[in-house]
């Protein structure tokens, strides 16, 4: 059976950050995980992606630590991967980001992410 896939937008090398917390759980966790973000070469020993349409194959999640200006610059990528989910953490919501992600059909979660695992984003605190 193979991994779930997601890909976190966002992701960070900063152990700190919400961005490099949910790469560390997704990957306790099991799952096959894609770090986004265009300065980062690698995150957390991933190989890190400029963009969520340089990720070969399907996804089943997409997580998101961005602000909303920047998200809604993304959402046509994301809805490229026809993702299975699309979390929008806390922060990451707008009314313009939560408007054209229903044109264009995404199936949005208004949550963390890293909750729905069953793990705390305060246990991987650095």
């Amino acid at each position: 059976m193979s991994k779930p896939t997601i890909a976190i937008l966002g992701a960070s090398t900063d152990r700190s950050k919400f961005g490099n917390i949910a790469v560390r759980a997704y990957a306790d966790q099991g799952w096959a995980v894609y770090p986004v973000n265009p300065k980062a070469g690698e995150v957390e020993g991933f190989k890190g992606y400029a963009s969520i349409r340089d990720i070969p194959g399907k996804l089943d999640r997409v997580s998101v630590y961005l602000p909303p200006p920047v998200l809604v610059g993304v959402l046509d990528d994301i809805a490229s991967k026809a993702p299975g989910e699309v979390w929008l953490n806390p922060g990451t919501e707008s009314e313009a980001v939560l408007t054209k992600a229903k044109s264009l059909k995404l199936n949005v979660i208004e949550a963390c992410s890293i909750v729905d695992l069953g793990v705390s984003p305060t246990d991987y605190r650095a």
